[in-house]
């Protein structure tokens, strides 16, 4: 939704009707993920897509159907045929997206200022096209029909809320929406400064604590939502507490402040929680934290060494061992090469 609510807006603006197709199942490889949106106007303008190219055309006509006056549909796509004409995805893949008229409402309005929200529309069968809009709160607003249908998709929509995945859910649809993860870094080190700079290039939120006031100098990490010069405890409170979608990741090597640090991710909903540093360091970590009260399966939730096996050497690579290794966890993957996959590569 994110990446299509400037054209909605200017659409908004000039006062033109549109329609939104969006994927709501991908099987096999497919180029673009659930949750992904082509908008189509009355005038002929196009924003975004749901294949890469490859069906929006098929889309796009479906659209101006329902322009005119047609109901919200649910079509798919398989494989294009073998001399490549027929409407497909040459890629292999199948997808289900679901095509509607658009009408301006609150979930917009969320995923505009950032805030997890979650849309869930009734794709199939009673009440088609009924939505029930969840936020971070609590239902917002909408029904499915019923309000036994609403509370069981309240449930599943909490589920979802944080993962940042959309989902479709038999006859419902999970449209999820949200602000980047959030990564917290302890320690301002030259290998954060890495880290901060490639973590936000693929979507995260980096925020850096450090309670030297010499080495958490804002300028040194421009990448940053925020420097923090404090211990962990008053610096997590200042960054609003950890989420179930925020990954913490202690990098300074001294027990003082990453052991005061681990105290409390592995005791949070944290998605991910890792720790640089030798087996050695490990062993004698997981002691520490055992010592000072953790439980063993907290002690379980903490990735350490942490990074991908990539023969890390500079300190691009070694950012660049740690931004994946969060990446794979996000997407419930281990980061192993894509030739030992024998499921679906997206």
């Amino acid at each position: 939704m994110k990446e299509i609510l400037v054209e909605l807006d200017r659409l908004a603006c000039n006062g033109e009707r549109c329609a939104i197709a969006t994927v709501l199942t991908v099987r096999r490889s497919a180029p673009r993920p659930p949750g992904a949106k082509l908008v189509v106007s009355e005038t002929g303008a196009i924003a975004g897509s749901v294949s890469g190219g490859c069906v929006e055309g098929a889309v796009t006509e479906i659209a101006e159907q329902i322009l005119a006056g047609a109901a919200p549909r649910l079509v798919s796509f398989g494989i294009a045929d073998a001399d490549g004409w027929a409407v497909g995805l040459p890629c292999g893949g199948e997808i289900d997206v679901w095509v509607e008229a658009y009408q301006p409402g609150p979930f917009e309005s969320l995923a505009r200022d950032g805030q997890p929200a979650v849309e869930v529309t009734v794709i199939d069968g009673p009440g088609l096209g009924a939505k029930l809009l969840v936020g971070a709160d609590g239902v917002v607003g909408g029904s499915l029909g019923t309000p036994e249908r609403d509370a069981a998709a309240a449930t599943v929509a909490g589920e979802l809320l944080w993962g940042g995945v959309s989902e479709r859910r038999g006859e419902l649809f999970f449209d999820v929406v949200g602000p980047g993860p959030r990564l917290f870094l302890f320690g301002a080190g030259d290998i954060t400064e890495a880290v901060c700079r490639l973590a936000r290039r693929v979507g995260l939120r980096p925020s850096v604590v450090d309670p030297r006031t010499r080495f958490a100098d804002p300028g040194r990490f421009p990448d940053a939502d925020a420097v923090i010069p404090a211990w962990p405890e008053e610096a997590i409170e200042r960054l609003g507490g950890i989420d179930p979608s925020t990954s913490v990741v202690v990098l300074t090597h001294d027990p003082k402040l990453d052991d005061a640090a681990l105290l409390i991710a592995l005791r949070s909903p944290a998605r991910f929680v890792g720790a640089m540093g030798s087996r050695t360091a490990t062993v004698a970590r997981r002691e520490r934290l055992r010592a000072a009260g953790l439980t063993e399966p907290e002690v379980d939730r903490l990735v350490a060494p942490l990074g991908l096996d990539l023969g890390a050497v500079e300190r691009e690579e070694t950012a660049l061992s740690i931004v994946a290794q969060i990446v794979a966890a996000r997407h419930g993957r281990n980061g192993g090469p894509l030739t030992n996959i024998t499921g679906p590569i997206h």
